[in-house]
């Protein structure tokens, strides 16, 4: 048994701020929690863990590509620019940053593997590097089938470019694409080879409504009915989705959804900004859930998502980082604070919109269902022992009078206070060092191969201004 003394702690659903308190941990779970006497030494508060609800599992960041600052829609297809690395070190460091920001849960939709080996090895290899950073992961599969570099006929766009440039473009972004059935048996290829894994819970990953064909989407959701897999789909993130929807789907692109049968409680929606009303009902009712991911929304243009109104909904609302926290540093804690500050409506009573404890609850507990992962996200007896001890001393760093925990949490927490991560009993960061892995080891590895990869991209990268100058014009006038 491992007994973690704290001076004071987020118990319950609530998340109520408690006393000094005794955690024990016995068996991957809190076996006791029991009052005790203030600690000698410094202050330490435990909170839940984190559970990510929405990444990719990237290596580095996008801008150091040249990728910041730009719409979805054009730093999308610019991530090509990026050339392949090996997958277990690409993995291991994006999970590392993860845990060392305050999540034990990762979702990895993988919507851009490697490719230097079949995706069952590729996925092999991820479930490895999750295993020895001590996450546990959902995996979704990315699946599409249409609208690869933009939304609608691609002919004017490539029309519109020098030659060499269009056939470079249709080689990028216009290669064949596996059927809808074999891409129904890659995930059951990939959830074979990870039958083992106990930390891995291996979904179904359409990217989009506006990136797969109504031909598979309703195989997924046939798919998901019949195998139970959980489903992770992006929707209605940007304004030109929005417009490609209505354009599209005249009946209502949500309506479309829930009419085959794809709106369930085995299905996660990333994002959600331009989802209306009717649609968030819709959502609601369905038992679905939204993962929001303020930060990037607010890199990418993408708009603010309605986090109040969904929430009065009544939708399962978790929080995500998406590969892209706002500082690009993967830090949860400082994620949690934007998600509490977007969710609040102005005005008076103070609780109005998204409270710390509903935030709270879509950061630890809500995230976890979205992964698989059937309990926790709160500090009781009987849940899995996944917390966060973070330093007390410097979050009141004047300690002129009693403040409760939750209050400075919420005005100031960061990853730099955090001091230990446990993950099912386990502890994996300690003194804000991820022990699984060497992470600066592992990113000074990715730097290295990625600048002996970029030559490969270089012919990709020197006409990129000329496709990017072609596709800001096709969604001023979208869709």
């Amino acid at each position: 048994m491992t007994q973690l003394h704290v001076s004071a702690a987020l118990l319950g659903s609530e998340y109520e701020t408690s006393g000094p308190v005794k955690i024990s941990i016995e068996d991957g779970r809190i076996a006791a929690i029991s009052p005790a006497a203030k600690p000698d030494g410094p202050a330490r508060l435990a909170i839940p863990a984190l559970a990510d609800a929405h990444n990719h599992a990237r290596p580095l960041s996008s801008t150091s590509f040249g990728c910041g600052g730009k719409p979805l829609e054009q730093w999308l297809p610019q991530l090509a620019v990026m050339p392949p690395v090996d997958p277990y070190t690409a993995a291991a460091a994006s999970l590392a940053r993860s845990v060392r920001g305050g999540a034990t849960s990762v979702m990895v939709h993988l919507t851009r593997a490697m490719g230097q080996k079949s995706l069952p090895e590729e996925a092999r290899e991820i479930a490895r590097a999750a295993a020895d950073v001590g996450v546990s992961i959902g995996f979704a599969i990315s699946m599409r089938d249409r609208n690869p570099l933009i939304y609608g006929d691609h002919d004017a766009l490539l029309n519109g470019l020098a030659p060499e440039v269009a056939q470079l473009a249709r080689k990028t972004w216009l290669k064949p694409l596996p059927t809808v059935a074999e891409q129904l048996a890659l995930v059951d290829q990939v959830a074979s080879a990870l039958a083992d894994q106990l930390h891995v819970d291996v979904q179904y990953g359409p990217t989009g409504v506006q990136w797969c064909s109504d031909e598979m989407l309703r195989a997924i959701a046939e798919a998901s009915a019949r195998t139970g897999r959980r489903i992770h789909m992006h929707l209605l993130e940007t304004q030109p989705q929005r417009q490609w929807l209505d354009q599209t789907y005249p009946q209502g692109g949500v309506a479309f959804l829930d009419g085959i049968g794809f709106l369930s409680p085995r299905l996660t929606l990333a994002h959600c900004v331009w989802a209306r009303g009717q649609e968030l009902d819709q959502i609601a009712a369905s038992g679905a859930r939204i993962a929001v991911n303020n930060s990037s929304n607010l890199h990418l243009y993408s708009g603010r998502a309605p986090l109040a109104d969904m929430q009065a909904a009544g939708v399962a609302v978790a929080m995500g980082l998406d590969g892209c926290a706002l500082d690009e540093d993967d830090d949860g804690l400082r994620e949690l604070r934007l998600f509490h500050l977007l969710g609040r409506r102005p005005g008076f009573p103070s609780d109005r919109g998204v409270t710390h404890a509903a935030a709270l609850r879509a950061a630890c507990r809500t995230g976890r269902t979205a992964l698989g992962l059937p309990d926790g996200g709160v500090l009781e007896v009987g849940m899995p022992a996944d917390l966060l001890i973070l330093d007390l001393d410097s979050l009141d760093r004047d300690a002129l009078m009693p403040v409760p925990a939750q209050d400075l949490l919420f005005a100031r927490a960061t990853a730099a206070h955090v001091v230990e991560v446990w993950a099912s009993g386990r502890q994996i960061v300690r003194e804000g060092q991820v022990l699984g892995i060497d992470l600066d080891a592992a990113e000074t590895s990715l730097r290295a191969d990625y600048r002996a990869g970029l030559p490969a991209t270089e012919p990709l990268r020197a006409v990129w201004g000329q496709i990017e100058s072609a596709i800001g014009p096709h969604y001023r006038g979208c869709c």
